[in-house]
């Protein structure tokens, strides 16, 4: 399951930078063909370990879904934090962090 975790981590870190660069980089965004070029393979085939090693630990496809959306909130508010200087000090991101990252320790831990 952590390794499905990981896979996930950096699936999502890829995915943050290929859609997101464009606001923190002129570069990326007067060049979307080779942003997406570049990064889409990498990211795809992250995604696809992470799925295929949470399914490999767990009974429900709903497992690396739910697993990957809560993964995916908290890499996206940490990085748009880092770059984007967006706050995530408020208690409304925070709040949502939170329940991401309940929902990872419930597929997790819920038997």
């Amino acid at each position: 399951m952590l390794k499905g975790i990981l896979f996930f981590i950096l699936a999502n870190l890829i995915a943050w930078f290929q859609f997101n660069s464009q606001f923190v980089w002129p570069w990326f965004k007067d060049n979307p063909i080779i942003t997406c070029a570049v990064f889409s393979f990498p990211m795809s085939i992250f995604f696809w370990y992470g799925i295929n090693n949470v399914m490999s630990e767990a009974e429900y496809l709903w497992t690396s879904k739910l697993i990957g959306f809560g993964v995916s909130n908290i890499v996206f508010g940490i990085l748009t934090w880092i770059f984007l200087k967006e706050g995530i000090m408020n208690a409304k991101t925070m709040t949502s962090l939170i329940l991401s990252s309940c929902i990872i320790y419930i597929q997790i831990f819920w038997k």
